[in-house]
C-alpha cells in the first residue's frame, strides 16, 4: 500500500486497527466456515444425516438452519455464531443497532451465495453494501 491510499475503513470512520476496525479477511473465512460446520451439526441432529446424502426437502435443510442462526443471532447479537467464536461482528456503518430485518435479509442473501461474493470497497460484500453494514472486530 503506498503512502497515500487511505487505510481500509477510514473512509467509513473506523479505526486502523483493534476493535471496531474491519475484519480481517481470515477471520470472515473462518466465522463462516464455522457457521457452517455448526449448521451442518444442528441438521444431522434435529433431521437426521439424511441431511448429507438424500434428495429432496433434507438437502435444504444445512442452508435452512444456516439461514436461521445467521438471521437470528445477528439481530440478537450483532453475530452469528462463527462471528461470535471468531472475535467479529456486523454493524451499520452509522454505528446504530443493526435491527432485525437487515440480519435476515443480509442472511437471506448470503445464501444466495453470490452477494457475499462480489466484494466491494472496504471489504464489504453486496450484501453489507446494500445494507449500510460492514464486519468489524469484536476484540
Amino acid at each position: 500500500m503506498s503512502g497515500d491510499e487511505p487505510l481500509p475503513g477510514a473512509s467509513l470512520g473506523l479505526p486502523a486497527q483493534g476493535r471496531g476496525s474491519l475484519a480481517s479477511w481470515p477471520q470472515r473465512v473462518l466465522a463462516l466456515a464455522l457457521d457452517w460446520a455448526a449448521s451442518m451439526i444442528v441438521a444431522v441432529g434435529v433431521f437426521g444425516t439424511g441431511v448429507l446424502t438424500d434428495q429432496g426437502w433434507r438437502a435444504w435443510m444445512i442452508l435452512a438452519v444456516f439461514f436461521v442462526e445467521k438471521a437470528l443471532l445477528t439481530a440478537l447479537t450483532g453475530s452469528s455464531f462463527g462471528q461470535l467464536l471468531a472475535g467479529v461482528g456486523v454493524t451499520r456503518t452509522d454505528r446504530s443497532a443493526v435491527g432485525w430485518w437487515r440480519p435476515v435479509v443480509r442472511a437471506a442473501l448470503i445464501c444466495l451465495v453470490l452477494p457475499a461474493l462480489v466484494i466491494g470497497a472496504e471489504r464489504r460484500s453486496l450484501a453489507d453494501l446494500a445494507l449500510g453494514t460492514v464486519v468489524v472486530r469484536r476484540r
